[in-house]
């Protein structure tokens, strides 16, 4: 870091998703929001007045070459960020980018190169990772109380028809291209579970299948979407694990978007599907018999870590469960104090390259694809 009290920080993006990291930001001591970016020229002096920004810019690549910062958060359309991070990190500018880290494979090459090239920090904001139940249950596999963790669910379903047509972007990347174009929020806090076992090795997706249910609905234009449906991707894991990703943004039915179960030797987790539900679990250690499940809030006092054990209020405004708070104290903390990036590059394309080579497989009758793995370009 420079000799400077504060990080200096851009956001681009910033009349839209990118002015959500605000409580996050200005909560952290040293953070500071110098500068935001836009397209939107008519909404981008308002953005700057509601970030505090001293400076705005209708142009990114200018706001990387002139402002004097230090970061820069991407909250822009996915298409635009493998793009935009390997701008900043070729000029050793810090990079947290919201998901997906990339919509194409060359693009994930493109950006490991950039990344691997740089003196600065990328981190991928995949804050479902950082909710309250995620959290605590990756503790409780962190502590051996799952046993073996072999299986695992996680389900993103968010009818986004209307918004489609709000966010054209959304039209052409996430329902405009068959597979799972949005798999992060599922399979980021799988992945995590999975790594959190005692004495595990690394783990990542190697290969993938992936089918769809047909084509049930057309946009307002009467044109069909070429997602379908519901999307279901089978990964295998390094050790031989099973994971089921399954995505719609498109069936007419209530948003369910944090939907996970986990299975090991010893214990086994099904979060809550819609509201008034709690999050069950069973753990062989805890339970007195196989008919009786807990509710995971009643593991909260013995086994919740910090930071959820007492977060901050401003932990509680923050978007996405506290998510988007946690995950600026962990990218900040590894630019200050050199520590590993808990989604770092490689993280990043554990989480998105399974999606990528679905779209593959399910183009091809469904049949099994390799994942590649960013460590060995």
């Amino acid at each position: 870091m420079k000799q400077l009290e504060k990080l200096n920080i851009g956001i681009v993006g910033a009349a839209g998703r990118g002015a959500s990291f605000r409580a996050a930001l200005e909560a952290h001591p040293l953070a500071r929001i110098h500068a935001v970016c836009d397209i939107r020229a008519e909404a981008l002096a308002e953005a700057a007045h509601v970030l505090g920004a001293t400076e705005a810019y209708t142009d990114y690549e200018m706001m990387l070459a002139q402002s004097d910062i230090d970061a820069v958060v991407i909250g822009t359309p996915m298409q635009f960020h493998a793009a935009q991070a390997s701008a900043a990190l070729q000029r050793h500018i810090h990079v947290l980018c919201e998901v997906t880290a990339a919509v194409s494979l060359e693009e994930c090459r493109a950006l490991v190169a950039a990344a691997r090239k740089s003196r600065a920090v990328y981190m991928m904001a995949e804050n479902y990772t950082y909710t309250r139940p995620v959290v605590l249950v990756k503790e409780l596999v962190r502590r051996g109380l799952f046993g073996a963790v072999y299986y695992a669910e996680g389900e993103y379903l968010h009818e986004l028809k209307a918004l489609n047509e709000l966010t054209p972007w959304r039209r052409r990347w996430q329902t405009g291209i068959d597979g799972v174009t949005y798999g992060t929020h599922s399979l980021g806090p799988i992945l995590q579970w999975f790594a959190a076992q005692p004495g595990a090795p690394p783990e990542r997706i190697v290969r993938v299948c992936c089918e769809g249910s047909g084509h049930h609905y057309r946009d307002p234009r009467g044109d069909a979407y070429e997602n379908q449906d519901t999307c279901v991707m089978l990964g295998k894991t390094t050790r031989g694990g099973l994971i089921k990703i399954r995505v719609d943004m498109l069936s007419e039915r209530p948003h369910a978007m944090h939907n996970y179960s986990l299975q090991g030797t010893q214990g086994c987790y099904e979060s809550a599907r819609a509201p008034g539900e709690h999050h069950r679990i069973w753990l062989a250690d805890l339970c007195k018999d196989k008919d009786t499940w807990l509710d995971l809030e009643d593991l909260e006092t013995e086994y919740m870590p910090e930071p959820w054990r007492n977060p901050p209020e401003a932990a509680l405004k923050a978007g996405h469960g506290g998510g988007d708070y946690f995950e600026v104290l962990d990218f900040i903390n590894s630019i200050v104090t050199g520590a590993p990036c808990p989604i770092g590059i490689h993280e990043a394309m554990d989480m998105t390259l399974p999606g990528l080579m679905s779209q593959l497989s399910i183009a091809n009758g469904g049949v099994w694809v390799d994942v590649p793995d960013s460590r060995e370009w």
